[in-house]
Formats: C-alpha cells, sequence, structure tokens
C-alpha cells in the first residue's frame, strides 16, 4: 500500500511529508491547499506501475500544464528553482518499503528532461491497480471519447481518458465472490438497477427498461460508476481508489449509501484517497467506522508564512484545524443573531 508523499517545491506545496493510513484517507481543507494536487501525485505513481509509462510523462499528462511544460509543476519564484515528489509503498513479499521519484526544475520544458530516480525497475515489476475519480462525470460522455483522445490532442486531464478506460473493462470471469456481491446488491437497490452499456454507451437497467446515462441524475451516476468498477474487478485487495469531491452532485441521502461501500471497500482492502469540503461525507466516516478500520483525517492549511502544512488525525473530533467544521459554526452563529435581532450584543 502507498505508505508517504514527500513533496519539495511541488506546484503548491514548499516542503511537506505526509504518512498514509494503508484503509482510508480522507483530505479536507480550504480551496488552494493541494489537496487535488495530492490525489493526483498519487494516481500518477501508482499507474506508472501498471502501464509501464515514464513517470515523468504521466505526471504531465495527469497535471496537463501550460504548453505540456512540465517545469511549470514547480513552485513559482522569482528566480530558477527545483522540485520534486517521491511516493513510497510497501510491496507484499518484499519485506520493505520502495519508492519512486520525480526531480526537475523550472526550466525544464519536456518530461524526457526530467529526472525519475528510485526503485523505478522494482516499482514496475509490482504493479498496483489504481483508479482516479474525477469531480467531473465521464460516462455520460463516454461514446467516442477514447478515440477522439487517442486520436486528437484535446486538452484533457488523462485522469478523464483513464477513467473511461477502467469502466469499459469486461467483466471478471465466474460469479462475485460474497463480499463484491454484498457491494453490489447495496448499489443495485439504491440505483434501482444494474448497469450495462451498449456500443460504449452506458444504461441503468431495470423494471421499467434501459434508461441512459445523459438521462440520470449525476448522483446515481456516481453509484452506478462505483458499481461499474466493483463488478469489472478494478476495486480488489491491494487496490487504490482515489476520488476527488465525491459529494459533488450527490444528494445527502446517498452520501450515507456511498460511504458504506467506501468503509466495505476498505475492509476487502483497498487503500482509498479522498477528498472532501462536506461535513455530512465526513461525519457518515465518523458514524459508520468500526474501531478495527484504518482510517485518517488529514487537514490541509497554511501557517502565517503562507507554506501548506498538515495534520493528521485518526479521531475526526481531534482534527485541527477543520475548515469545515468551521464553517458550519460560522452559519450557526450568524443564524442565532439573526434570530435574537441583535439581542445581547
Amino acid at each position: 500500500m502507498i505508505e508517504q508523499i514527500r513533496l519539495e517545491r511541488f506546484t503548491a506545496f514548499e516542503s511537506l511529508t505526509l504518512r498514509f493510513s494503508p484503509g482510508i484517507n480522507l483530505f479536507i481543507g480550504e480551496n488552494g491547499t493541494g489537496k487535488t494536487h495530492l490525489l493526483k501525485a498519487v494516481y500518477a505513481a501508482c499507474d506508472v506501475s501498471k502501464n509501464q509509462k515514464s513517470l515523468a510523462d504521466k505526471v504531465n499528462r495527469v497535471f496537463l500544464p501550460s504548453g505540456e511544460q512540465i517545469g511549470r509543476l514547480v513552485k513559482r519564484k522569482s528566480v530558477s528553482t527545483t522540485g520534486s515528489f517521491e511516493v513510497s509503498r510497501q510491496v507484499e513479499g518484499l519485506g520493505k518499503s520502495i519508492a519512486i521519484k520525480l526531480s526537475l526544475s523550472s526550466h525544464t520544458r519536456e518530461p524526457a528532461k526530467a529526472t525519475v530516480s528510485g526503485a523505478h525497475k522494482l516499482w514496475q515489476e509490482h504493479p498496483v491497480e489504481s483508479v482516479y475519480i474525477p469531480v467531473k462525470d465521464m460516462m455520460a460522455n463516454a461514446p467516442g471519447f477514447r478515440s477522439l483522445y487517442s486520436l486528437r490532442h484535446i486538452h484533457f486531464e488523462e485522469v478523464y481518458a483513464d477513467i473511461i478506460d477502467r469502466v469499459f473493462l469486461g467483466s471478471l470471469k465466474g460469479p462475485a465472490d460474497p463480499a463484491r456481491k454484498k457491494l453490489l446488491d447495496i448499489l443495485q437497490q439504491s440505483m434501482d438497477g444494474k448497469v450495462i452499456a451498449k456500443n460504449e454507451e452506458f444504461f441503468l437497467k431495470s423494471q421499467q427498461g434501459e434508461l441512459e446515462f445523459t438521462l440520470l441524475a449525476e448522483g446515481i451516476r456516481k453509484l452506478g460508476l462505483l458499481w461499474v468498477l466493483i463488478q469489472n474487478g478494478t476495486l480488489l485487495n491491494g487496490s487504490v481508489l482515489l476520488w476527488d469531491e465525491p459529494e459533488t452532485n450527490l444528494n445527502p441521502k446517498l452520501m450515507r449509501t456511498v460511504v458504506e461501500i467506501l468503509i466495505e471497500l476498505q475492509r476487502m482492502g483497498v487503500q482509498l484517497f479522498i477528498s472532501t469540503h462536506n461535513y455530512s461525507l465526513l461525519k457518515e466516516f465518523d458514524l459508520q467506522k468500526a474501531e478495527t478500520d484504518q482510517l485518517l483525517f488529514h487537514s490541509l492549511y497554511r501557517d502565517d508564512s503562507g507554506s501548506i502544512k498538515a495534520g493528521s488525525f485518526a479521531d475526526y473530533d481531534a482534527l485541527s484545524p477543520n475548515a469545515i467544521d468551521e464553517a458550519f459554526a460560522g452559519l450557526v452563529d450568524r443564524e442565532i443573531q439573526q434570530t435574537m435581532g441583535g439581542l445581547g450584543r
């Protein structure tokens, strides 16, 4: 599993080292504190273990800096500088951690001129299955997108093409094991159907017929995406799921189901990295987790100098600073003031 990331002058980060839970990792923080960048860096490192691409190429396509000049990912300064990030993980059977590192300067224009170091060969000899779910839904836009992306230079971060590739994987042979079947049943009940694909187009098949994804509420599409990734075996023991703001366009009533599925995936051996701005989602994790579940809340914030720092907590009540709680507390204070009409000032 992914153990740690160390960033030095990379994107928004001056210097940050963050250790991860082998189970669920939840990232909170104000906008601009690097939550999505952390997820993308971890995903790029995971993905190159399986597709044998260069880490520099993958990072460039995942972050998509202007002009695809990879040196623009170095933290901006008035003078020339260097940056890097390093991801380490435990590999079953090796009995040790291995790491892969990307180093580059602010003047590096092409990925081929960046430096990839560490246990690069071992990293690719022991592939890890991973999937990154971006904020924007792609299943409704799947028809024709893959061929367009492969044939034309279009300005889309590669995470969008990658998620479509994952959902088009064929189903695993044989019946689903009991753990997967349990999750598939929960999702089918919530969606009132199951997902099928025809000619690169997705449909929700129920007793009422087949409804194309373009006509579904986006919250139902999210459940459908989870169903497909579990059904086709992308999310199995030893895989990594990275999900950027799962609450987007999701009805609060469905958050309980989504969190239930994510906690069960962790119990099956899937490692999760989730960024969120949503109080209800965080509280669902806090309320549903058991003592044996492995979960860390990571709070990203800027210190007095403006540098991004992080604190990691196993207990939600200890989480500090908590930008989400602070925002909700502010709303409560304003509501009390409005109700009281300024009484007691």
